[in-house]
């Protein structure tokens, strides 16, 4: 349950960050208005609060991980919102992002 509940987090987090960091470029470069670019600040700042839920207590090996999960979260933000085709190289990267992810935070360590 504890690796389920850290992906569910990291998960949550990059919604948070991505869809933060997305409504404040509509809110000010597509001028959509203050609004999206506030609702975007408030994302941000959950996501703050979202990754301190992390079962890990490391914060520079949380931080560490969710930086491949922002990668791959970002690309497939920009197929859902925008209609951006990665292309053969965006997802080799992003795969590579996310088996680091996997070994940062999942592989057995000895304390």
């Amino acid at each position: 349950m504890g690796v389920l509940r850290s992906l569910l987090l990291f998960v949550l987090a990059a919604l948070c960050e991505i869809g933060g960091a997305w409504l404040v470029w509509q809110g000010v470069r597509e001028h959509r208005g203050w609004i999206w670019a506030g609702a975007g600040v408030v994302a941000l700042g959950v996501y703050g609060f979202v990754a301190t839920l992390q079962p890990d207590a490391a914060f520079g090996r949380i931080l560490a991980a969710y930086g491949g999960v922002f990668v791959a979260g970002s690309l497939a933000w920009g197929v859902v919102a925008d209609g951006f085709r990665p292309d053969r190289w965006d997802v080799l990267g992003a795969l590579i992002c996310l088996v680091g992810v996997a070994v940062i935070m999942y592989v057995p360590r000895t304390r």
